[in-house]
């Protein structure tokens, strides 16, 4: 009988400590995680209606929106559920305000902070705010509600069909600051729960190699440095590149957003000058180590790991945390003045540009829509510089935008013209052999570049098309506007 009794008493024992140690560990790996908004996806604690974080792990929901969205299927579109209206695709809106001018329907269509938002009880489905949109970021559609969105195929850890290889921030598909500081503190705390067991073997491997010194990068150099991991932050450029490449005049924060090992970062309305003497300062205040001038030029799975060539010697890393954003190694001038904070690769909040002398470099469908976008604003002087006898590689439709656009005076067309000089009060063209003065506030450069799902695909990550519902994001912050998805 007394052997019956502790038999049960060890299985009742066994039973309570498996039951305990999957709720602390969370899901297994891969298993299907829960809904968002019902259960916290990483620790499966439910999380009450309307809570942005959770209770119990305290992890940030929005951080998971676009993991958990469903992926689409091949050539599907979604199924008709009512008339014909306006979408907006949200990654791609400039806020430019082309759509709510042309829009004969007043209030169907409107700017709320940086997004153009169709109102569908007043649409009427007419179509000309798709026609005026200078980035084809409107469509009509009688479908749900959803917006598609080009990603890495990623876990609840953010880590990607290879194994070890993580993706966090803008090349994940979200690039909203919170989310990126959020995402590369989530990935790196994965880690370090992984290493913990492979301590040992070969001490020149690194646990985790980070490439990028963005927002992303940042949290997960810092998450990585605070969990004792040997690790190795990599920027191509240096810490100032990855603040003025932002497509931003201005950065904000609506709400502040915690960093490991730092506390909270509160950016209100700063200008990339006022985040780069934060950015410095954090990693003065924390002693993170950045490498930077370290371009890295390839990346390939080993046993245990991987190795990273970048800079003078590789690297080998157990596991690859990618912050190295969505916008990929833009084309450069190779001019003199280029790096100066006037100049932008790329554009996603028009207004700013607002009263500006404005000169677009290029001559592809990126630059021509940013020059019609920013010819939108009001007082703004738009010049478009190209060196070819004309635009032939352009679609038809952004051919009559800027035709139209020259013509009514907007647009300033300099064909036969290349930049020589960037000066802070202005840019020195060669125009027809000949040099040209232009006074300049801004230059925006649009002459292509090498794009990161290349470079993703080629070391093996799956690139897949997600849905995600149009609308607020739960929790999100309105104010905040350091990029596009």
């Amino acid at each position: 009988m007394e052997m019956w009794l502790t038999t049960i008493a060890v299985i009742l024992i066994t039973a309570i400590s498996m039951v305990w140690h999957v709720r602390r560990g969370g899901p297994r790996e891969g298993a299907s995680p829960p809904a968002a908004g019902r259960t916290c996806p990483r620790c499966g604690t439910a999380v009450p209606r309307g809570a942005q974080s959770c209770p119990s792990c305290r992890v940030p929901l929005q951080a998971y929106e676009l993991v958990l969205a469903p992926v689409a299927a091949a050539g599907s579109e979604s199924a008709p559920q009512g008339a014909l209206h306006a979408m907006v695709r949200a990654d791609v809106c400039v806020g430019c305000g082309a759509c709510v001018s042309a829009c004969p329907v007043p209030g169907a269509i409107r700017l709320e902070g940086k997004l153009a938002v169709v109102d569908k009880g007043l649409c009427q489905g007419h179509g000309e705010c798709v026609k005026a949109c200078p980035v084809n970021g409107i469509l009509l559609t009688s479908g749900a509600a959803v917006q598609r969105v080009e990603a890495p195929d990623l876990d609840i850890h953010f880590q990607s069909n290879v194994p070890g290889l993580y993706i966090v921030g803008e090349l994940g598909g979200r690039g909203l600051i919170k989310n990126a500081v959020n995402e590369g503190r989530i990935a790196v705390e994965h880690i370090a729960s992984q290493s913990d067991r492979e301590r040992g073997g070969d001490t020149r491997m690194l646990d985790v190699v980070v490439v990028g010194s963005g927002p992303a990068g940042l949290s997960a150099g810092l998450e990585a440095l605070r969990s004792g991991l040997r690790y190795a932050v990599l920027e191509q450029g240096d810490l100032s590149d990855t603040i003025f490449r932002y497509p931003r005049h201005k950065l904000l924060l609506a709400e502040p957003v915690r960093m490991p090992m730092y506390g909270d970062l509160w950016v209100a309305d700063a200008s990339k000058e006022s985040l780069l003497k934060v950015w410095h300062g954090i990693i003065e205040r924390t002693g993170l180590q950045v490498r930077t001038g370290h371009r890295v030029s390839s990346l390939a799975p080993i046993e245990g790991g991987f190795v990273i060539e970048a800079g003078d010697a590789p690297l080998r890393a157990r596991r690859v945390v990618l912050a190295m954003g969505r916008r990929g190694n833009p084309r450069r001038l190779g001019v003199p003045g280029e790096d100066l904070p006037k100049v932008f690769y790329d554009i996603v909040e028009m207004e700013e540009f607002a009263g500006r002398r404005v000169l677009v470099v290029g001559g592809g469908d990126s630059a021509v829509e940013s020059a019609v976008g920013l010819a939108n604003q009001a007082g703004t002087e738009v010049t478009l510089s190209y060196r070819g006898d004309a635009f032939a590689r352009i679609k038809e439709r952004n051919r009559a935008k800027i035709e139209a656009e020259r013509a009514r005076g907007r647009v300033h067309v300099l064909l036969r013209s290349q930049v020589r000089e960037i000066r802070p009060e202005c840019v020195v063209l060669e125009l027809d052999g000949r040099p040209h003065i232009l006074p300049n506030d801004h230059v925006i450069v649009r002459i292509g570049g090498d794009p990161p799902f290349a470079f993703l695909k080629q070391v093996g990550v799956r690139i897949v098309t997600k849905e995600v519902a149009l609308g607020p994001p739960s929790g999100s912050a309105a104010g905040e506007t350091i990029a596009h998805a």
